[in-house]
């Protein structure tokens, strides 16, 4: 019987009894000890796993080149405990003379930064004390998130343990509908399987209309697939996913592949061309409704942005259905590019000066109003739609504020309309989209 993807790169790191790394097989449900390629965490969840790294009394981390500290989700600091925070990653680096420790000004939201920089790479086994570490899948990697403790650990050992999840495959075939994109696509799935759909299971997302989708629109996939309770999202790599990583990779890579005879738990379908732009309605991600169902609610927030659509990509869509137009008065719009290089981009093709002209406010790049950390809280009773990945009670602010998931394009459009709005509405039905998918 052959292997997925996932079990051929979790096979290719188990630690041996012998101390040896590498076997021929593993199979679903499998306890494993695991060798990292590379770990990573954030302001929020580092601190906690330096405490225990040091209560422990560890001298040192496991390699220097392979831990990634990233103080993206106050950054910069919004108050004195935010900054405390900070301080804790940014003395531990340079005890420890951790070269990817990532200061204002070069520091971006961590899951799209470390694409940039090349350290998350095909056929890596990668760990980070955030949950949507999952988006690293994209690249052909097994990017799972996990506990404080469990960083702290692998940060001195660069070990992990697993089970070894059985993946499920999603196949989608067709052509996508004008303003459709991958964000659709995916609240689509996480509606039809639910948010307990995929506990712990890999997602392996496959299919004629994968290959056609960038990278960037891959990255918004399995950046969601943990709302489907997924252990990981994954894509085989392509032409596309090397193209893109010889630029960039600061060390070696493999490149995996699912077998012909891999042994799935379960197999999926979609045919995108019945797929309409959605909105996930709150409570959960996997309440999702049409947008053309959902036209009715009224808004007094867009964020547009997070690790799931602040890609340049994402940007490009927006303004796209800003220029040339005014964000409704009584909304406020809120624009965050995921990383510095994604805000110099947009800055270099004039994107920033059409979100400026339009009304919105563009900021550095932060997770904040994702988590309902800063920059865009939200207060009793307010309403917003955001290109987010949750939107739980109070995730992005007052327990009684409420957040509906849509596309940049979506987005967008609500914000020009000052309610949820179908991109047909602005820019009219006979105009030419040039929207990336």
């Amino acid at each position: 019987m052959g292997m997925t993807i996932s079990d051929k790169i979790l096979a290719a790191h188990v630690v041996n009894d012998d101390g040896s790394v590498g076997r021929d097989f593993v199979e679903p449900g499998e306890i494993i000890n695991a060798k990292i390629d590379f770990c990573f965490s954030n302001d929020i969840t580092a601190p906690i796993s330096i405490q225990e790294f040091e209560e422990v009394g560890a001298e040192d981390v496991f390699d220097k080149e392979r831990i990634a500290l990233i103080p993206d989700h106050f950054s910069p600091a919004k108050d004195i405990k935010s900054a405390d925070q900070i301080n804790i990653l940014r003395q531990f680096a340079r005890k420890h003379k951790l070269p990817y420790f990532y200061e204002i000004g070069r520091v971006g939201i961590e899951h799209t930064l470390l694409i940039e920089e090349g350290l998350a790479l095909p056929g890596d086994l990668i760990i980070g004390a955030d949950s949507h570490t999952c988006t690293l899948g994209a690249l052909g990697a097994f990017a799972t998130g996990v506990g404080s403790t469990d960083l702290a650990y692998a940060m001195i050992t660069g070990e992990v343990w697993l089970k070894v999840p059985e993946t499920i495959k999603f196949v989608y075939y067709g052509k996508m509908n004008r303003w459709v994109t991958s964000k659709d696509l995916i609240l689509y799935t996480i509606a039809d399987i639910g948010v307990d759909g995929a506990i712990y299971k890999a997602i392996e997302f496959s299919g004629e209309l994968i290959s056609d989708l960038s990278l960037e629109s891959r990255l918004t996939m399995t950046n969601m697939a943990i709302e489907a309770g997924a252990k990981t999202g994954i894509v085989e790599p392509d032409e596309k996913t090397l193209d893109y990583i010889k630029e960039v990779a600061k060390r070696p890579y493999k490149v995996y592949t699912s077998d012909k005879d891999a042994k799935y738990g379960e197999i999926r379908e979609y045919d995108v061309s019945k797929i309409d732009p959605q909105v996930a309605f709150p409570h959960l991600p996997s309440n999702c409704k049409n947008v053309s169902e959902s036209t009715h609610v009224k808004v007094d927030q867009v964020f547009i942005g997070s690790c799931t659509n602040g890609k340049i990509e994402d940007l490009r869509i927006v303004a796209e259905i800003l220029k040339g137009r005014k964000v409704h008065p009584e909304i406020r719009c809120i624009i965050t590019p995921a990383t510095q290089v994604v805000y110099y981009k947009a800055l270099k093709e004039g994107l920033i000066d059409i979100f400026i002209e339009a009304g919105a406010v563009v900021t550095m790049a932060t997770c904040g109003p994702c988590l309902g950390g800063h920059m865009g809280i939200l207060g009793k009773g307010e309403k917003a739609v955001s290109t987010t990945n949750r939107n739980f009670v109070g995730r992005m602010g007052d327990p009684t504020s409420e957040v509906y998931l849509a596309s940049p394009a979506v987005a967008a459009a609500t914000a020009i309309m000052g309610r949820i709005a179908h991109p047909d509405e602005v820019v009219g039905k006979k105009e030419v989209s040039s929207v990336s998918r």
